[in-house]
């Protein structure tokens, strides 16, 4: 089956963690997959080759991108999801079937360009994945013939101001209206609710990331809630 039309109505399930936490692990991470596997994800996003080649054992769908061990202050000012062709490479490497990557057009460290970094991904037949913050870059993407436009860096660049406290459910909306691509909904997905709404405003699927696979924020979120 082809593997955009496998990911319709599914969820994916971001499962990665930063050096030196707990489950940066391999085997941490790994049982991790195995888990979120089991509940029933459609597919797993995850970073670096490492957690692809682990993660192709479980037949589903695998998103791949790259991310620095550790993000600088600046972090919403740069690009540093999948950020150039030889992390592209890596993960290409790895057996991603679907790379992920920095979809704005703001200045990367190697100097490719958005075009690059999707012609490079078609040239070794996998799906190109547009992690963009504004219905504007989502749109000069699928002209540029990204296979999936998603909503992952909504409110994480200067661009795309503050994020909501929830979903960015109006941005999902205005690029399921304008852009011919299968869009994800990414980013702030806490409740079962808000998914149901995603697919309701016409998203393809969605991923969800802190809510199953971050203790630590999970955690944060109930005790924050008795003080």
């Amino acid at each position: 089956m082809d593997i955009i039309e496998n990911l319709r109505k599914k969820i994916i399930i971001s499962s990665q963690a930063m050096p030196g936490e707990p489950f940066y692990q391999e085997e941490c991470m790994l049982a991790m997959m195995r888990s979120v596997v089991n509940g029933g994800a459609g597919g797993l996003r995850v970073a670096g080759a490492r957690d692809v080649r682990n993660a192709k054992q479980f037949n589903i769908p695998v998103i791949g991108l790259t991310k620095p061990e550790k993000l600088p202050d600046n972090w919403k000012e740069i690009v540093y999801i999948t950020p150039g062709i030889n992390e592209v490479k890596e993960l290409i490497e790895a057996g991603a079937d679907i790379i992920a990557f920095d979809g704005t057009p703001r200045k990367r460290p190697d100097g490719s360009s958005v075009r690059d970094i999707i012609n490079c991904i078609h040239a070794a037949g996998r799906l190109a994945m547009a992690d963009i913050s504004t219905s504007e870059e989502g749109i000069a993407c699928a002209n540029l013939g990204a296979d999936i436009i998603s909503t992952t860096l909504a409110g994480y660049t200067l661009e795309s101001g503050e994020p909501s406290e929830g979903p960015d459910f109006e941005l999902l909306e205005k690029l399921v209206k304008t852009v011919k691509k299968p869009v994800i909904l990414e980013g702030r997905i806490w409740e079962p609710e808000e998914v149901k709404k995603a697919f309701a405003l016409g998203a393809h699927c969605v991923v969800i990331g802190s809510a199953v696979t971050r203790p630590q924020l999970i955690t944060k979120r109930f005790t924050e809630g008795i003080i």
